[in-house]
């Protein structure tokens, strides 16, 4: 395939998931913010079952080897950058998407917030060799290591290589969490509704 034609393939899909994003006014953020501050779980149930299609999805092309994960390695740092991640993405009151598709309809803060995501990625870029804790190749190893802080690398496929479990017995079980979640919320709803009922 020429890359003219995969430029035009990105551009059109990229454009459908925009326009996706901007009517179902979806944030990955807002999902859960809006459960954990307001109790509502609109972007919150969207998000959960994303989530369960994903994961039956990844998981079964990795028991099949097909696909091409990216490999990276999971430690208390990505936990603390996340975190971090949320926080910002809170205060600026959308995910990095919703930001976008707010400032292309003409949001200033979301703008301002966008313009100041790039200038966080690129000082951070300038600090990348500095700040990558502790140092990985001498303690990222691919198996557990708690001594360096460091749980190694964290996936399916791995742990189908570590164990030698199918990957979608894993998918499986974090599918059925996702679902228990996702019928607790419902339940809730339906508590909620059935109370307003009575009022």
């Amino acid at each position: 395939m020429s890359t003219i034609a995969e430029c035009m393939i990105a551009f059109i899909f990229g454009s459908v998931v925009g326009l996706l994003v901007q009517r179902s006014r979806f944030c990955n953020t807002a999902a859960l913010r809006d459960a954990i501050m307001f109790q509502t779980y609109r972007n919150t149930k969207a998000l959960l079952v994303a989530m369960m299609i994903l994961t039956l999805g990844f998981t079964a092309f990795m028991t099949v080897g097909a696909g091409h994960p990216l490999d990276f390695d999971v430690g208390l740092n990505t936990f603390l950058g996340l975190f971090l991640f949320g926080v910002g993405m809170v205060l600026a009151g959308a995910c990095t998407v919703s930001t976008w598709v707010k400032a292309a309809e003409g949001n200033v803060g979301a703008v301002w917030a966008l313009l100041f995501t790039f200038i966080g990625m690129f000082l951070f870029s300038l600090l990348w060799s500095y700040n990558q804790w502790p140092p990985a190749p001498a303690s990222m190893t691919g198996d557990p290591n708690p001594e360096a802080l460091q749980a190694g690398f964290a996936n399916a496929r791995t742990l189908q290589e570590k164990t030698g479990i199918p990957a979608i017995v894993f998918g499986l079980i974090q599918f059925a969490v996702l679902l228990g979640i996702y019928r607790a919320i419902r339940r809730k709803e339906k508590a909620r509704e059935q109370d307003d009922a009575h009022e």
